[in-house]
């Protein structure tokens, strides 16, 4: 096997120190552009392949940031993720990102594979199974940056970037008042995460706005996915009130409940009008297409990296109180939903507040 190059097989080719190679690698500002180019130039020649861990051991930075994500399965993840990595392109940083398969465990293991990558920050969305947040609260005890997106936790009081998700519920609910439904019903996220907390609070207030009655039996608690959208799609329509409007927490649900919908020969839109959240990559192409709740995700993924860099820029990681960075929700009016027939769809230019403390 032919031996590794190392920075002293530069050094000799240019007859400079190995420190100077060292320094001109890691783009260190006493070393001239001449000589960069130089080192650079025969690290190519010589196949030579920095080690990322060393060089973070000497310099105290990997420009490594890990990214943390429920599933690579769905879209939402990997837009938001795109939107990280250009943002980490732009300051020379790379990513390592680990899927928690929406298990705490998993959780667990990706956050301790970070720190012995030594990361400079890690970027994470919570998994629906993690009901405490001691892993989290231990990466904050070490000083490790971290930021949440969508899935954030007030309790970590750490910086965050979120949809507004009530207002996103409002405006899913309002817009089926709107298409005449007046027997609305929802399939609600796992209870213990807040941003479908918010989704509910959004939904009832909208009902109570709209002087309709809130009716317990029309919310119903799912896992998020398109198995719990049947299940509880069967629940409402096997009632004696059935719904003429269901509003589910996500897209994946909502596809669920098309499809039961549909196998039962009910019409969607004209017997029951149909809402998600997300507006994920197939919610435009099924039959019919899905109303949907765009939240962004691109943009939430470019303002989770910038917030990491704005913060740590300046050092000031959990030295003050943490900055929230909200997104505004676009209500997308497709097929599903649209029981009056109009080509009007609500667009709405996505804009960011923010505030500080949790």
């Amino acid at each position: 096997m032919k031996p590794r190059t190392t920075i002293h097989d530069i050094a000799r080719e240019l007859n400079i120190t190995a420190a100077t190679v060292s320094r001109a690698l890691n783009n260190h500002p006493a070393i001239s552009s001449n000589t960069k180019k130089a080192v650079q130039r025969v690290a190519r020649k010589l196949n030579y392949q920095q080690n990322k861990l060393a060089s973070a051991l000497r310099s105290g930075r990997s420009n490594i940031l890990g990214v943390m994500i429920p599933s690579a399965e769905i879209n939402f993840f990997g837009s938001v993720v795109h939107g990280i990595q250009q943002i980490a392109n732009l300051h020379n940083y790379s990513i390592i990102i680990y899927q928690s398969n929406e298990q705490v465990e998993y959780e667990r293991n990706g956050l301790q594979a970070f720190l012995h990558s030594r990361v400079d920050g890690i970027i994470a969305s919570v998994a629906k199974g993690t009901v405490d947040w001691e892993h989290y609260q231990d990466i904050r005890k070490r000083g490790v940056p971290l930021v949440l997106f969508d899935r954030a936790v007030a309790e970590l009081e750490v910086p965050s970037v979120i949809i507004n998700d009530y207002k996103g519920g409002y405006m899913a609910t309002s817009h089926l008042i709107e298409q005449g439904c007046r027997r609305i019903a929802h399939i609600a996220g796992p209870h213990h995460i807040r941003i479908f907390q918010e989704r509910v609070r959004g939904y009832i207030d909208a009902l109570k706005d709209h002087h309709l009655p809130v009716d317990e039996s029309l919310i119903a608690y799912g896992s998020g996915s398109i198995e719990s959208g049947r299940e509880c799609a069967k629940q409402f329509m096997d009632s004696a009130n059935p719904p003429d409007g269901l509003f589910a927490v996500e897209d994946f649900t909502a596809l669920g409940a098309m499809q039961y919908l549909k196998e039962n020969q009910y019409r969607v839109p004209d017997d029951v009008a149909v809402i998600g959240f997300a507006n994920e990559g197939f919610s435009a192409y099924i039959t019919p297409s899905l109303s949907t709740v765009d939240q962004q995700t691109k943009i939430m993924g470019e303002e989770a990296a910038r917030l990491f860099f704005d913060i740590a820029d300046k050092q000031e990681f959990y030295k003050k109180e943490p900055e929230i960075r909200i997104l505004e929700p676009v209500l997308i009016c497709r097929e599903s939903s649209m029981k009056k027939k109009s080509d009007k769809s609500t667009h709405q230019n996505p804009t960011i507040s923010t505030k500080h403390g949790s």
